[in-house]
């Protein structure tokens, strides 16, 4: 019988880092540093200075 590998966590898919606003693990943002769901980044991009074009 061959021996098991134990199983590794899976460090893709759903996120590692929960947002910093709200605590929720689900679609965080990272790019930039920021740390946000898309939920709270809708409602503080434009104080960050991101701009909506379309």
């Amino acid at each position: 019988m061959a021996k098991m590998k134990p199983k590794k966590e899976r460090k893709f898919g759903k996120s590692v880092r929960p947002c910093k606003r709200c605590g929720q693990m689900n679609a965080v943002i990272h790019k930039y540093g920021l740390d946000l769901c898309r939920q709270c980044f809708r409602e503080v991009a434009r104080a960050l200075g991101f701009e909506k074009y379309s």
